[in-house]
């Protein structure tokens, strides 16, 4: 599909979504519900009226621990998107990993105006005491993870490269949670986490995989070159 269609049928399908929770309850939570949810994450007030664009705002992620992408990876990869999809995000975190988090799988979030994104292990290799869902293993390995199963200690470790993760990052789960973002019609966890997982393939694997988003790469790389 050209990319004025891709455009063009994502403004009609936003024109559908008018019913459900409205907009202002359903994605841009209150501040007063703010305190009860998800307490150890930042939260960030959502910007009113007119704004330039959004920030990206990166934390240390810890000892032992590195951040995937680059604030700039994130930057070049968002401005392959119609400018529309940008509309009400405020911020881009590059977080920091709690004790919860490591005890599960957890890459990436979308709270409120913005989109939250995990560090990873430094050697690039995840280790867990249980097997993965069939989601996330379709998932990680469409973007290149490796999947091995120690029968002796009941541990599943998911192995990567750096480019193997960076191209799930920038393809999936950044592409993934901006889907949540957008989703103003759906209220239920599933429905929300169906429409994602299309987004993600739709807007980051497929774009990705297309020889329209390797000619947009190359031209800014050559915009910046020449600047």
């Amino acid at each position: 599909m050209s990319s004025s269609k891709k455009n063009h049928a994502f403004r009609r399908s936003k024109k559908r979504m008018s019913y459900g929770v409205p907009r202002n309850r359903n994605r841009f939570a209150q501040s007063e519900a703010k305190r009860s949810f998800f307490p150890n994450e930042d939260w960030y007030e959502p910007v009113e009226g007119e704004k330039d664009g959004y920030r990206i705002i990166e934390k240390d992620p810890g000892i032992g621990l590195v951040h995937v992408v680059t604030s700039a990876e994130v930057a070049n990869r968002l401005a392959l998107l119609p400018p529309e999809m940008l509309a009400d995000l405020d911020v881009v975190q590059l977080g920091r990993i709690t004790k919860k988090k490591k005890s599960f799988p957890c890459y990436g979030m979308q709270w409120g105006t913005a989109l939250y994104l995990y560090p990873l292990n430094e050697a690039f290799v995840e280790t867990y005491g249980a097997p993965p869902s069939p989601r996330l293993l379709v998932e990680t390995k469409m973007y290149g993870g490796k999947w091995t199963h120690d029968a002796v200690d009941e541990t599943w470790t998911l192995a990567w490269t750096e480019k193997t993760a960076r191209d799930f990052y920038l393809n999936n789960i950044l592409i993934h949670e901006l889907g949540h973002l957008l989703d103003d019609r759906n209220t239920g966890y599933e429905d929300r986490e169906r429409f994602a997982e299309w987004f993600a393939v739709e807007y980051g694997y497929k774009q990705s995989r297309s020889d329209e988003y390797f000619f947009k790469r190359k031209l800014k790389a050559r915009k910046r070159h020449h600047a």
